[in-house]
This record gives structure tokens, sequence and C-alpha cells, in this order.
């Protein structure tokens, strides 16, 4: 029976696993030493030799020339640890058998001698799946367990041991394996096996395994399976369905030219080839971090899984794009990445997340642009654009008469205390209170026409600062203002019911000379208005200069926006 490759060379002593130098010498030492620890755990990513570990450390212990670190190999204990049937090495797989009453047997099994070996080793493999309920019941067992028994704990997720149990052990982390070992080993085996393969297919081999022995091994026994006894980078990439840097060239190509037909153009092809966006996705991130990486170390780093071939053409690409540049287009990916793995149309957001990174590279930073503000000579010394836009013109108007001064009132000889300040909220309804009536409608001049099209929200605000009504002119800013048949509509939300109503409408309107315009102030929800600017007032020489710099107006036409005060520095 045909036995695959990830299991035919299985490694079968310390030095045929790959990597680990930190945990191979650990144990070597130990062993030599005789400082044979009761619990070990394994942990680290699938593949990297967490299982085969354990099994040569069963080896070293358990074979009849040792306890040693390098075992023979041909004894009846070697062999049967290595054919899976030693009555002295239980495997126990967690994922099926995790519950108490799985433990609770072990722990009986524990109290046995070996039958033939020195040590009775216990390997768990997946141990992060075994329930608490469980731990618990073998917690006393790891803590304390017979001189001839061994606990191997192997996970992939170390954070789900309880740390009762891992207290009690000793932990090891497994790495993931180098890219260039990893081609070392799969050239190996391939010349052991009569195929002949070039660098760049086992290069993508190898990166389809990320760092894992095992996935990289079964993608070539498939890349096997399928090529026959040659293998060409091609070939393997239609097969695991990896995109090559050529591939992956036509998206830095149409972000360096800004092309979003370009990137539209890639996603239909992706379609027609029956490729999956998630899958395009996760590729486009990674060889946008490799492209970042050459930028900032250079193209010989070993940071990048790549062959030589491509590590020189990542160079060349890199070298037309800046750094903050990748790092942006890197995050687009990456968020791009995560949106898919939920959509329920992918295509669509893979189009959307392409065309984002086009639309990225035409922005300018903020540096660059207050740097560039000198550089375009301003045509005159003319005022900058307002902010606010003009009131309609009108006929002339009475406006309301100027409150007149409180009178005068003596003070008492004895003050009283001073009373503690009132609010904000409660100063307006003072300042309310204490302003004079408007003029009668008998005492004011005909109201003019009001032009169609006016803005009523605009001339109400000006108004109501005008009067002081500082809250209800923050509350007209907030709502919608509408003229309907004849009517003004006001619509504002229910927080300003004590800021705007009737009174201080038809104050507005007075002081405006429209007191007979009929209006209707609703409660309910108010869709966001725009932000009614509030002018500069002018009526000092600082802000004069200030406002007819030239730089200062070059700066508010690039960015807009309003210039709310002014202050003198050297004052």
């Amino acid at each position: 029976m045909y036995q695959v490759i990830a299991r035919k060379y299985r490694p079968q002593s310390f030095d045929d696993v790959l990597n680990q130098d930190h945990i191979k010498t650990t144990l070597r030492n130990a062993i030599g030493q005789g400082r044979i620890a009761h619990g070990y755990i394994f942990s680290g990513q699938r593949g990297t030799g967490k299982t085969t570990t354990a099994r040569i450390l069963a080896r070293c212990l358990n074979c009849q020339t040792g306890p040693t670190g390098d075992p023979c190999g041909t004894c009846a204990s070697c062999l049967e640890i290595t054919a899976g049937g030693s009555p002295d090495v239980i495997e126990i797989d967690a994922a099926s058998n995790r519950g108490i009453n799985e433990m609770r047997e072990l722990r009986e099994n524990v109290r046995y001698q070996p039958a033939r070996d020195r040590y009775k080793i216990f390997i768990i493999d997946e141990a992060h799946q075994i329930t608490n309920e469980a731990f618990n019941a073998l917690l006393k067992t790891i803590e304390e367990p017979p001189e001839w028994a061994v606990f191997v704990l192997c996970t992939t997720e170390t954070h789900k041991i309880p740390a009762t149990i891992a207290s009690r052990c000793q932990h090891f982390s497994f790495r993931s394996v180098d890219f260039n070992d990893l081609i070392d080993r799969m050239r190996e085996i391939c010349t052991k096996e009569g195929v002949e393969a070039d660098d760049e297919a086992l290069a993508v081999i190898a990166q389809s395994g990320e760092g894992s022995v095992r996935d990289s091994l079964s993608a070539l026994d498939q890349a096997i399976a399928c090529c026959g006894a040659k293998l060409d980078a091609a070939s393997v990439r239609a097969l695991l369905g990896a995109f090559g840097i050529d591939a992956m060239a036509q998206v830095t190509t149409a972000l360096a030219a800004q092309d979003g037909s370009a990137m539209l153009a890639l996603v239909d092809e992706l379609e027609r080839n029956g490729g999956s966006p998630q899958h395009f996705s996760r590729e486009m991130s990674r060889y946008l971090r490799n492209l970042l990486v050459v930028k900032i170390a250079g193209k010989d780093t070993r940071l990048v899984a790549a062959s030589p071939s491509e590590r020189d053409q990542m160079g060349q690409i890199a070298a037309s794009f800046g750094s903050d540049d990748l790092t942006r287009y890197l995050q687009f990916s990456l968020d791009l990445f995560r949106e898919l793995q939920f959509s329920l149309q992918p295509r669509f957001h893979l189009e959307l997340g392409l065309l984002k990174m086009v639309q990225a590279g035409k922005l300018v930073s903020i540096e660059e642009a207050i740097a560039n503000l000198g550089s375009a000579p301003v045509a005159s010394a003319a005022p900058a654009r307002p902010t606010m836009a003009a009131a309609p013109p009108t006929a002339a108007r009475p406006m309301a008469a100027p409150p007149m001064p409180p009178r005068p009132v003596a003070a008492p000889p004895t003050a009283p205390p001073r009373p503690p300040a009132p609010s904000p909220f409660e100063a307006d309804r003072m300042k309310r209170a204490a302003s004079p009536p408007p003029p009668a409608p008998s005492q004011t001049a005909a109201a003019s026409p009001v032009p169609a099209g006016a803005d009523w929200r605009q001339m109400l605000h000006g108004a109501l600062l005008e009067t002081g009504l500082q809250f209800s002119a923050d509350a007209i800013a907030q709502s919608e203002v509408a003229m309907n048949g004849g009517e003004l509509l006001i619509t504002t939300a229910k927080s300003f019911q004590l800021d705007l109503g009737r009174e201080e409408v038809l104050t507005a309107l007075k002081h405006l000379g429209q007191p007979g315009v009929r209006f209707k102030v609703v409660f309910g929800e108010v869709k966001a208005a725009p932000v009614i600017a509030k002018p500069v007032q002018k009526d000092d020489e600082t802000t004069e200069r200030a406002l007819s710099h030239p730089e200062v107006q070059r700066f508010r036409e690039t960015f807009g926006g309003e210039v709310r005060n002014v202050r003198n520095l050297k004052e």
C-alpha cells in the first residue's frame, strides 16, 4: 500500500527534525543528565514536529541502549514505537477523548508499571480540546505521577491549557520552519523519489505550506501526482491555485498608473477563471507585505519567502513606490480580506476595495499640502471668498430699537452675599426676560418682500444672534427650515423644545421686519443640516491684517473652513 510522503519521510531522530534546535538541545541534555521531567507541553503551529518530537522522545527514553539522545532505531522498542504498536507508549487523541470518563480511565492506567520498557509515556494530541472537568480529574496525576510515567501534551493553542496544568509541566514552543530549510528538505525528498523540480516550483509549494512541513509535503505529494516526474512552477501554481508574481504585478501596475478600469478587468478575469476573491485578497496582502519589507530591508532580506528571481522582481517593483504608499495599500488589502470573509457579494467588495486603493494613491499628505501653500502665487490681496453665503438683497427695513440700558439703582448700605452664577441656560432665560418687548406692529414699517429662494434658516439664525438669543440660534442652526405654501415650516429636534418656541421665532421674524409671516414649529427627526458658518468680526486692525495676508488667503482657498478667532501673539 502506498504511503504518503509526509509519513514516509517522518523524522526518526532529533537530527532529522527541521529547525527547533532550542528544543532538541534541551531534550538531549536533559536525557544525558538524567533530568527527565514527568510532564511536557509541546505547542506551536501545525506541522512543525510536535507529535513527531514526542515519539522521538519516547524512543530515546525506552531504547534498549538508553536512555540516550540518539536511539538505535533497530531494537524492538524503537521499531514498535515507530510502527505505533508499543504497549508502553500510549497516544491519545484528545479531540475525540476529551471527557472526564476518558481521563479517569487514563488515571487508572497510570498506576500500572510498564509491561516491558523503562517508562510508560502518554502522548496526548490536541490537548487543548480536553474539558475543564477532565483537566481537573487529571491534575493530581500530572502533579505527582509514578516514577515510570511521562506525559507529553501537544497543542496548537497553548492559551487554552489551564494554568494549573501548565505550571506542572515544562513548556516547549515550536517555531515555523525556515523557508530555505523547507526547500532544501523537499529537494532532498525529490531526489530520493526520482522527481525533477526547479527552485521556483519548490518555492511555490513552500509558500503554500506557510512554514508547516506536513502541509508542504502534502502539497508536494499532490504536485507529483499531478505533474509526474517533472515539476514546473506554472503547473504547480495552477494546481494549488496560487498567484504568481506576474499576476500580482498587474495590481501594482494599475496602482502606479491609477487605472481603475485595469482593476475592474483584473476582477473580471478572476471571475471568468473561477478564482476565489478571498484567496486573491489573501495573496495580494502577502504580496504587498513582501513589497513593503523589500522596500525597507532590501531584496536580500530573509523576511521574504520567495525565490531569488522573485526577490529581484520585487525589488524593481518596490522602487517605484514609497514606503508610506505601500503601508497604506497593505492596510487597505487587510481590511478588504477581513470584509470578504463575511460578504454575500464578494465580487462587489473586491472591486470596491481595489478602487479604494486606486483612489488612495491620489491623496496628498497634509504636510505636502501645507508645504505647497506658498508655491502658487496669489492673484491679488483681495479678501478671501466668504465662508458664509451672503444674505439676499432686500429693501431697507427698520431695525428693532436697541435695548435700553437698565436704570441704575443705588446699592444698599450692606450688600447681601453674592448669589451663585447662573447656568448658561438660566442666563439665556434671564436675558430674554430683561430684553424689552418688540415694538408693536403699528410702530413697525411695512414688511419688505423676501425674494423667492431666500435662505430662511440663515436669516433666522442671524436675527436670533442679533437679538441675543444664543441658544435659540443654535437650535435653528440644527433645524430644517423651508417655505411650504406660504407657511414657514421649522422642523427641529425634541431636545430644543425649551429653546425654540413660537415666542423666539416671532421675535426673530419681527427683527427681520417680517412679523406677518405664518410659521409652524414641528418637533421630530431632523436630517443633518449644513453647518452655518459664523462670520469673523473684522472690527480691529489685527484681524483685518491677518485675513488679508496672501498665505492666509491661500490656505483658506485650499482647505476652506472658517476663521473664528485671531490673536496677536505679541500681546
